[in-house]
């Protein structure tokens, strides 16, 4: 398949795989060999998040980063809802086609969610997990609450994601701290992949989700205690306004008692963008952790 769009060959010389699912495409990245490793991206991303990080483990791990579908290259299926709950579905087809086992799970935004249904269901496949400013329960503090409303609930939040592309075009440079590495080939990574107000709707689903998907993260809340024997690296950038306070990290120690913590003062929301190489220090931790 051809690309949907282009991307700088420099800062994504990554080859392409594409998983047929449904009447759609996951569009996905397969780099290097060694203990496996699962990156999953949150809104409005894709692989390119992991692009820094793949390219300093390719040569120790081999590396999996999909793009969801309708997020990336990935193109969805008729009649697809973008949900969390079919996201989460993708990625369990995702899994069982590349038939990967004993893996380190890493997760960010609706990551966390979407890879933790997962995980609960499957611990013994799982070798490790890396968490970095993300969730894996009904939204309990008022921050994310007001996001969700004014982001996926109120109308002039739809109308900022499918004219405007406004989570693509503000919130993704907004969530990154070091504003150095904001660079006009940066923002159009993110911004290309929705090119129409169409093809943006995904992008106002995933906040609306934050409320419309409480039973399904509850449900993934009262398995977590599943999780208690996974050696768990956390980081966390505090510089992030996204609703990930300190209060999250706090709780994702209580659910990960096996956890290493460390608290990244120069990183916002998109840590991946932020500190790739401390995301890729806590893979390598948990490689020799375990």
């Amino acid at each position: 398949m051809n690309r949907p769009f282009q991307v700088d060959q420099a800062e994504y010389p990554f080859t392409d795989h594409w998983l047929p699912y449904r009447d759609g495409h996951i569009h996905y990245l397969d780099e290097g060999q060694g203990p496996v490793v699962l990156l999953l991206h949150g809104n409005p991303t894709w692989s390119f998040l992991y692009r820094n990080v793949i390219k300093e483990l390719r040569n120790e791990f081999r590396l999996i980063a999909p793009d969801y579908p309708g997020f990336g290259m990935s193109t969805a299926p008729s009649g697809y809802g973008f949900t969390p709950q079919e996201q989460s579905e993708a990625i369990h087809e995702l899994i069982r086609h590349l038939d990967l086992k004993h893996f380190i799970l890493v997760v960010q935004d609706w990551g966390g969610p979407i890879g933790l249904n997962y995980a609960v269901q499957h611990r013994t496949n799982l070798r490790g997990i890396v968490v970095m400013n993300t969730w894996a329960w009904p939204a309990e503090i008022l921050p994310m609450k007001l996001f969700s409303l004014a982001m996926g609930g109120w109308p002039i939040g739809y109308w900022l994601q499918t004219r405007l592309n406004f989570f693509a075009k503000v919130i993704v440079p907004h969530g990154i701290y070091q504003t150095d590495k904001v660079t006009n080939s940066l923002r159009s990574a993110y911004t290309d992949p929705f090119p129409t107000p169409k093809s943006r709707k995904p992008t106002w689903i995933f906040p609306r989700q934050i409320r419309k998907a409480r039973a399904w993260l509850a449900n993934i809340e009262s398995r977590l205690s599943n999780l208690s024997d996974l050696p768990a690296q956390i980081l966390w950038g505090i510089k992030d306004s996204a609703g990930f306070p300190l209060g999250q990290m706090a709780k994702w120690q209580n659910v990960l008692p096996l956890n290493e913590t460390e608290i990244l003062e120069d990183a916002s929301h998109y840590v991946q963008e932020d500190r790739p190489d401390r995301v890729a220090a806590s893979i390598r931790t948990i490689r020799n952790r375990t």
